[in-house]
């Protein structure tokens, strides 16, 4: 494995917190950055066959129904840092929030103020001082989306 992708990346990191399961990845991804970075069932079985071959992680513990535990090797943890350290490259958004924005104009103006509260609400609940800037964050850029999709004339 050459260069990391961010999905190896963002496993490589979840596993520097100790041995873990593809299922508990999943869930991890999901709590940990689920709100601005999408980490599919799929990806993460995909990624860590690719990730042990390249030995950046190894095999764990075989648990109950076939489930295997992954550690992050020395090499991983390397790959990792550098990953970190490297230039980010563009920024691509994936977020269900504002893809609905983007089809705004087909809701009205009670289901967009929905939406936008629905967002208030789960940034309110973010534990951590990181966790909360990052879904303010959200909130605002869903705010921005906002402002752009009332600013384009309807006719």
């Amino acid at each position: 494995m050459s260069e990391l992708n961010a999905t190896a990346a963002a496993l490589l990191g979840l596993l520097h917190e100790g041995p873990a399961t593809g299922g508990q990845l999943v869930s991890a991804a999901r709590d940990r950055f689920g709100s601005f970075f999408s980490v599919t069932r799929s990806q993460v079985y995909r990624e860590l066959p690719a990730l042990a071959d390249a030995g950046l992680v190894r095999l764990g513990k075989q648990g109950p129904r076939s489930s295997q535990q992954y550690l992050v090797t020395a090499a991983g943890k390397k790959a990792f840092k550098a990953w970190l350290g490297s230039e980010p490259g563009p920024d691509h958004l994936r977020s269900p929030l504002i893809l609905r924005l983007v089809h705004a104009d087909a809701l009205t103006a009670k289901q967009r103020a929905a939406l936008i509260e629905s967002a208030k609400t789960a940034a309110k609940s973010a534990d951590g001082a990181y966790s909360k800037a990052i879904a303010e964050f959200g909130v605002a850029r869903a705010r921005a989306v906002l402002k752009l999709l009332d600013s384009i004339p309807t006719s």
